[in-house]
């Protein structure tokens, strides 16, 4: 590890098998903590390059448990985060949206690492017990249209530096690849990044890769759509701005979207949304996420026609159901 601190160090970049070969050391232990978070800050110093990006996710991708949900034909809708924001679970409030749609959905999910709560708080909030039981996890496609997939539970380098990335509470590069490695690699997939050329990173790695995709950045730093400024959305074809009013929205503050101070409190939000009872920052901010989701699953469909499906599926409360009947099905 000495020597690839010292290349790093010089600004000199890994390959992506020399990258590859990293994280799965990584995950055999053959580093001590210091020497993983001293890797890890390089990243936050400098940009990840295609090379190491592609080669640390074709470690997690080589080294998960798969899960073969394929013929639900799935989307995941998921942030790197790391934006500083501390936003509530948009990305996990608009995957019960589009379920309730009737759209199935696969979402990969951990604890937050820089934020209050992640989409594994939020869910272990509801009491809901995480699996890796193929049975069980079918069973939740079947009876209510999604599944969860806790990322540990799936990928032993996740387990491997989560002590590590809590400790430092910074973003880390593990924030990247989280939205690249769902171990059921869904056919579909919308993902947030917190700057532009992250987005153009991923742009360039699912261009490779069979998945329909789109790659949204709120230009005001946002992982998310989140309609408090311009935002972009980059697919294999397109790359286009929007503004909140340019869809139908009105244009809300930060504050607004605020995840609250513990993960009690954003579960609360996150209720409050798909109980039709939150702000209309709240819960137009969750739309507008699910309307672009299913766009990438039809985009023949309008974004006008998308929106109205997401909104429908909020406000007849089959958001909701979905929600109960997850719950259910998986505490």
């Amino acid at each position: 590890m000495k020597q690839i601190l010292y290349k790093l160090f010089e600004h000199r970049y890994l390959g992506r098998t020399e990258a590859r070969d990293i994280l799965q050391n990584i995950v055999q232990g053959k580093y001590n903590d210091a020497q993983i978070a001293s890797l890890i800050t390089v990243f936050l110093m400098r940009n990840i390059s295609v090379e190491e990006l592609t080669g640390f996710r074709d470690a997690l991708l080589e080294m998960r448990i798969p899960v073969d949900l394929s013929e639900y034909a799935p989307i995941d809708i998921v942030g790197t985060g790391g934006d500083g924001k501390n936003t509530f679970n948009i990305s996990t409030a608009a995957c019960f949206v589009v379920a309730g749609a009737g759209y199935p959905v696969v979402k990969h999910g951990n604890y937050g690492a820089t934020s209050v709560s992640g989409a594994s708080n939020v869910m272990e909030q509801h009491g809901v017990q995480f699996t890796s039981d193929m049975s069980r996890l079918r069973k939740s496609m079947d009876m209510c249209n999604i599944a969860y997939l806790h990322a540990p539970l799936f990928n032993s380098a996740m387990k491997a530096v989560a002590p590590v990335r809590k400790a430092l509470g910074v973003r880390t590069f593990f924030n990247m690849l989280g939205p690249l490695v769902n171990p059921a690699l869904p056919k579909y997939q919308l993902l947030g990044v917190y700057n532009l050329p992250l987005l153009r990173l991923y742009n360039y790695v699912f261009q490779e890769s069979d998945t329909r995709f789109a790659v949204v950045h709120g230009l005001d730093g946002y992982d998310e759509i989140s309609l408090t400024g311009e935002f972009k959305v980059a697919t294999s074809t397109t790359e286009t701005i929007y503004t909140p009013e340019s869809i139908g929205f009105n244009r809300y503050c930060e504050q607004d979207l605020d995840g609250g101070k513990s993960p009690d409190e954003a579960a609360r939000i996150f209720d409050r949304v798909l109980q039709g009872e939150a702000t209309p920052a709240q819960t137009d901010c969750v739309i507008a996420n699910a309307a672009f989701a299913i766009r990438v699953i039809e985009p023949e469909k309008s974004l006008a026609d998308c929106i109205a499906l997401a909104r429908e599926s909020m406000e007849s409360g089959r958001a909701l159901k979905t929600l109960k009947m997850f719950v259910e099905l998986n505490s």
